[in-house]
């Protein structure tokens, strides 16, 4: 850039990326506030937007020339590498109705093509074929493009495409603005009928892959860690059973014609759902039904049957060891509940109130981390939440016909993880015992009545709830106004009688991730008091009074149900 001027096209492209990218992200009154209110208090009104346009407008490549040369010097930068001590760094290296929400006053287009396949299809031995299949889909060339030249293409249209893997859904999604949908569509519909399969992408998506598992799963997640090792426990020998990024040993085994394969048998236009929604052209989704025609045909075969979890006897407890001063944490065990019925919104209710994620006025949250300043968050489940430390809102695309229950205790240190365990046990204990109150249960049913509203923003979101309704059958308007409707008439009598149905804490599987192993074994075995300390800060009499009946709450953790796995060996096979 310092050398010489860029391109007009490219500089034309980036223009065209800033001006859409802004427009595209004004479609909710969300996005407008907080796009817009910098600019209103800085200069009391909005004209500026227009301004800086404008002046976009007239940058000229020399411009931006100068610009780098003054700001973009070795004198200003800073340069960070991060290695194991010793190490070198290594050089771098349509078959159903289509689900339709058209939207006429939305200025963007959302795609989303639900594929009946997920990691619960891999093979035994090439776990992890799903994922990788996804990954050169969406982040690989094309039959016509290099994946360079596709990301070259979506620049100027401040757009992209991505694919989601998980046991039972992959979902191929993009996005645009309407001004812009035939540029787009074209691109969009390359991806998933002509992908190229390169050996380069290939290699470079696998190598990708493992590293993810080798490096940033075991390594830099402590919290994502403990909740795989929990999710294998549960499902052991069962297709839910491994990561949907699978194994180091199996994404190692893969080859490009298990890629090929899986994508010929599975990427079929009998196993496809259409969702299309936003402000759309009246003729895109008779086109889009016409174009996924030209998607193979299905093979057949036998549907994957649903898994059948192993019972869980007792307090199982699966010890990560690995390096740090912290414990990340969770337990929990599969419940036979889906969205949709009564109870399930009975049960969301309880769990609301006993730990709604990312959310203070949950009763975990208040125990753990407010009264008792041990960690960033506390929260419960009684769906899948994957990726919780980088959502604030429950996931789309994880339909699943067997869920779980779980509690999550985001890192303590690790004098107190024996003491938060026991503090999450006890608070689910008694919520079990005594049921909600009429003033929990109808403060926690106004706060949802209106908090479901934050679940899906976006034409997009809601695209994708509505997508997920077709997995579950729900018909109608589907989950989000059956959720409202629900807030209306679930009785007090019913949540409590499904907490008692669903929830409990015999029988579940603790997966917590530690330094030293056999220490925390000994304090979960030996069932002694595990105290906590708060140093010089002072505490009320309540609190102390509580903590001495939670030091000593019984565990009951056999020694022989519990196992230690070092981290270098966790995802190996």
């Amino acid at each position: 850039l310092a050398a010489e001027p860029v391109s007009q096209e490219r500089l034309d492209d980036v223009r065209s990326a800033a001006k859409y990218g802004l427009l595209s992200a004004l479609s909710t009154p969300d996005e407008v506030a907080s796009n817009l209110a910098r600019i209103i208090a800085v200069t009391g009104g909005i004209d500026a937007l227009e301004t800086y346009f404008e002046t976009l407008a007239e940058v000229t490549p020399e411009d931006i020339q100068r610009a780098a040369q003054q700001y973009l010097t070795p004198e200003r930068s800073t340069i960070t590498l991060l290695h194991p001590e010793g190490q070198s760094i290594p050089e771098p290296q349509a078959a159903e109705e289509p689900v339709l929400m058209p939207v006429a006053q939305d200025p963007n287009v959302a795609l989303r093509l639900w594929f009946k396949v997920g990691s619960q299809d891999d093979p035994e031995g090439k776990e992890g074929l799903a994922y990788l299949t996804g990954a050169m889909i969406s982040q690989g060339g094309t039959e016509t493009r290099s994946y360079e030249e596709v990301l070259d293409a979506l620049a100027p249209l401040a757009a992209g495409y991505s694919v989601s893997v998980d046991k039972e859904m992959t979902a191929i999604t993009g996005g645009v603005h309407r001004d812009l949908v035939g540029r787009y569509y074209d691109l969009f519909l390359d991806a998933v009928l002509a992908p190229a399969f390169a050996e380069a992408d290939f290699e470079r998506l696998k190598t990708q892959a493992v590293t993810l598992l080798e490096k940033q799963l075991r390594y830099s997640d402590d919290e994502e860690l403990g909740k795989a090792t929990l999710y294998g426990e549960i499902f052991e020998g069962t297709p839910y059973g491994h990561l949907a990024l699978g194994s180091v040993q199996s994404l190692n085994a893969l080859t490009l014609d298990d890629v090929k394969g899986f994508h010929r048998r599975h990427y079929t236009r009998d196993n496809v759902v259409i969702g299309l929604a936003g402000g759309y052209s009246e003729g895109l989704p008779q086109r889009l039904l016409a174009d996924l025609s030209r998607l193979p045909e299905g093979e057949g075969g036998e549907p994957v049957p649903a898994p059948e979890a192993q019972p869980i006897e007792g307090r199982q407890v699966v010890l990560v060891e690995k390096p740090g001063n912290s414990t990340a944490i969770s337990f929990g065990y599969p419940i036979d509940l889906h969205r949709g019925s009564r109870e399930f919104y009975a049960l969301w209710i309880a769990n609301s109130w006993l730990g709604e994620h990312r959310n203070s006025i949950s009763h975990l949250y208040q125990v753990i981390r407010e009264k008792r300043g041990m960690n960033y968050g506390d929260y419960s489940y009684i769906e899948v939440f994957p990726n919780g430390g980088r959502r604030n809102m429950p996931p789309t695309g994880v339909g699943r016909r067997q869920q779980i229950f779980e509690v999550w205790i985001r890192p303590v240190p690790d004098e107190s993880a024996v003491f938060a365990l026991r503090a999450a046990l006890r608070e689910l204990d008694m919520l079990i015992a005594d049921g909600l109150t009429q003033e929990e249960f109808e403060t926690q049913k106004e706060f949802l009545s209106k908090y479901v509203l934050q679940f899906a923003t976006t034409t997009a979101e809601r695209l994708g709830y509505a997508v997920d309704d077709r997995f579950y059958g729900i018909d109608g308007e589907g989950h989000l106004a059956r959720f409202r409707q629900m807030m209306d008439e679930i009785t007090l009598e019913e949540v409590n009688a499904a907490v008692r149905k669903y929830l409990q804490s015999e029988d579940l599987v603790i997966a917590m991730v530690t330094a030293d192993t056999e220490a925390l074994k000994q304090a979960l075995v030996s069932d002694q008091a595990s105290p906590i300390d708060y140093g010089a800060v002072e505490k009320s009499a309540k609190i102390l009074a509580e903590d001495e009946q939670i030091e000593s709450y019984p565990l009951g953790i056999e020694a022989e149900n519990v196992t230690i796995v070092p981290v270098d060996e966790m995802f190996e096979r």
